[in-house]
């Protein structure tokens, strides 16, 4: 599409999700349900991480502390303008400003996320492979820059992700054919060719996901190996215990992506179903797989609720 003498855009209209607006009101209460839960669920696993000091005191638990704060934020990205569009047809509008914020915010929790998970895969890998050397390498102070590390590039990840997309103009159809400004469904609106725009987003975002998946599966092939030679059991269900959680979480949280950006001929519809399992489902089983497979986090969070109850009556 030529730009011409067209209108720039000022505003667009999110389509929201395919087969929604049968029946509105009941994926309205299941989204809210839904919604609430992941923040109750992600924001109790941040206070027992922050209120116990043994727990707070060890890097596993210091990047669970940051996963359950981004799980909470890209929820909140995602789910309020899915209700917003299930609530009346003005809820599907957002301005041309508020588009860049949230595909910014989308972008920018979902990469530092990413590479979280990536950073955690080499904790236990230090844990598992070399426990004499863990303290010393994983000290505070390396946890805490490894976990500035990831919202450092995860913003940088996501600057230029919405630099690329909304340099083009957009002076046509304004309807986003999904549920949330992002790429894919934008680079369709633009008066431009955006070709170049598509090769380098799918390469950069390509980049980012493949380098921290084979990052990732090398730890874990290290950790199998070290596992498999513990000689007792019991050792090898502790040792497997700390690890299985998040890698069960690494699996629900690659897949989605994966075949969404890597699938470009891919249908909205089957496109706005998987990116709601990965931005609102998977953010409400994090803390539930990590707090039900975890004894310490299920002590910790047992010993904060009790000490709330005895406050109240006190």
């Amino acid at each position: 599409m030529e730009p011409g003498n067209q209108t720039p855009v000022t505003e667009f209209i999110l389509e929201g999700l395919p087969n929604t607006r049968e029946l509105p009101s009941l994926f309205f209460l299941l989204f809210l349900l839904l919604y609430l839960l992941t923040l109750l669920g992600n924001i109790l696993t941040l206070l027992t991480v922050l209120c116990d000091p043994r727990l707070h005191a060890l890097p596993m638990y210091c990047f669970l502390g940051h996963l359950s704060f981004l799980d909470a934020c890209l929820s909140s990205v995602t789910v309020p303008k899915i209700l917003a569009g299930l609530v009346g047809p003005g809820g599907r509008a957002i301005s041309f400003g508020g588009c860049v914020a949230q595909l910014y915010a989308f972008h920018f929790l979902c990469s530092t996320e990413c590479f979280l998970y990536t950073v955690m895969a080499y904790d236990r890998f230090l844990a598992i492979c070399h426990p004499l050397r863990y303290s010393v390498v994983m000290s505070r102070k390396t946890c805490l820059w490894l976990a500035a590390g990831t919202w450092l590039t995860g913003s940088i990840h996501a600057m230029i992700q919405a630099f690329l997309t909304f340099r083009l103009p957009y002076c046509g159809p304004n309807h986003v054919e999904y549920f949330v400004c992002d790429i894919p469904a934008m680079l369709k609106l633009a008066c431009a060719n955006t070709a170049i725009n598509q090769v380098v987003i799918l390469a950069n975002i390509g980049a980012v996901v493949a380098g921290c998946f084979l990052l990732i599966c090398v730890s874990y092939t290290y950790i199998a190996s070290a596992i498999l030679k513990i000689r007792t059991a019991q050792g090898r269900q502790r040792a497997f215990s700390t690890c299985s959680a998040h890698l069960t979480l690494v699996l629900l949280y690659y897949g989605p992506p994966v075949f969404i950006y890597l699938h470009p001929s891919s249908s909205q519809a089957s496109d706005g179903v998987v990116a709601v399992f990965y931005t609102a489902v998977t953010p409400l089983l994090n803390p539930f797989i990590y707090t039900l497979r975890n004894k310490e986090m299920k002590k910790a969070l047992r010993k904060l609720i009790c000490g709330q109850t005895l406050s109240l009556h006190a």
